[in-house]
């Protein structure tokens, strides 16, 4: 354990210069005491490490000193291959990027450890889009220069809710891609929001520097709002019935749904009864995609916006509507 820590607090200096023993310690998760320690076994060693003393002092390497040692076990290079999802980095155009940087760290490997690493880059896939999965309206490279210019964005962007596209100026935190959808994380008068990459209509980078609120990060930021998320009650809980035929398609677009009692065969079928969560009444409607399929028992409320729609619907072809979008 010694002997790797001594090689990552080598390769953390490599990496970011003059850091203070209270960086290190806590990064590496050990006492300041344990790291002094650990310097002084690296210059014993003879790694050119020393210390500088005063307010903005701290522990580095003389300057010029490399080390062409990795550090890499077998584990690591293989998780390091599997982790290197494709999708992620074609969305942000950094594919060619990608492939140049594992053929760099392929050779950089210890001989013994690089047919782990291709064997593991053939043999798992890690494909992070949805099925499905909508494309952004707006090309990410947008998104992208605000972030990393540390740049005002004024967004035109379509809330769930809004039938009409609303402006926002935005102080961006970054980006974060969940479960094969794009979020732009960001600042609103102060507040912290998340934005979907898929519903925003234009963006435009102001030349005015962003205004974060201090000491905060993306994964600081990003962490409320996963929070917030996770913690909204929903509006309505459905009891329906549905057609056994059509309800692993159903559990697939509602993973929280509960099948409840076995199923029951009727003149028309087999049927099971299934509850079902939705953050507002209005996503009840979601369920007529799946036709004559679900009936829809429970609460009244459910029922009757989701028969209204359908009334609608039928009116309109019944009328022979015509296939030009209404005014």
């Amino acid at each position: 354990m010694k002997s790797q820590r001594l090689l990552s607090i080598l390769l953390l200096l490599q990496t970011r210069g003059l850091s203070s023993a209270a960086e290190l310690a806590e990064r590496l998760e050990v006492s300041v005491r344990t790291i002094y320690r650990d310097v002084e076994a690296l210059s014993a060693s003879g790694v050119p490490v020393y210390t500088e003393r005063g307010r903005h002092g701290g522990i580095t390497l003389l300057p010029g000193f490399r080390t062409d040692m990795t550090g890499l076990t077998e584990d690591e290079s293989r998780a390091l291959f599997l982790l290197a999802a494709k999708g992620t980095h074609a969305a942000l155009g950094l594919d060619a990027a990608l492939a140049s940087a594992l053929r760099k760290v392929m050779a950089a490997l210890p001989a013994a450890h690089r047919p782990a690493a291709e064997l593991t880059s053939r043999r798992i896939l890690v494909d992070p889009n949805r099925w499905l999965a909508p494309r952004p309206a707006v090309d990410l490279d947008v998104l992208n220069l605000a972030v990393f210019t540390d740049r005002r964005l004024r967004l035109r962007y379509r809330p769930r809710s809004a039938t009409e596209p609303r402006d926002y100026l935005l102080d961006p935190y970054g980006l974060v891609v969940k479960a094969g959808v794009w979020y732009l994380v960001a600042d609103k008068s102060g507040e912290p929001r998340m934005f979907r990459a898929d519903r925003v209509c234009s963006a435009t980078v102001i030349d005015e520097p962003v205004r974060r609120r201090p000491g905060l990060e993306l994964v600081d930021v990003w962490e409320s709002l996963r929070c917030v998320q996770g913690d909204r009650a929903f509006e309505v809980r459905v009891t329906a019935l549905v057609r056994a035929s059509a309800l692993s398609r159903i559990l697939s677009l509602h993973p929280g749904g509960i099948a409840e009692g076995p199923v029951q065969d009727g003149p028309d079928g087999a049927w099971q009864r299934l509850e079902l969560e939705f953050l507002h009444l209005d996503d009840v409607c979601s369920l007529l995609a799946f036709g004559a399929d679900v009936r829809v028992l429970g609460p009244p409320e459910a029922r009757e916006r989701v028969a209204r729609s359908a009334a609608a619907a039928a009116d309109w072809y019944a009328a022979g509507g015509s296939p030009a979008a209404p005014a």
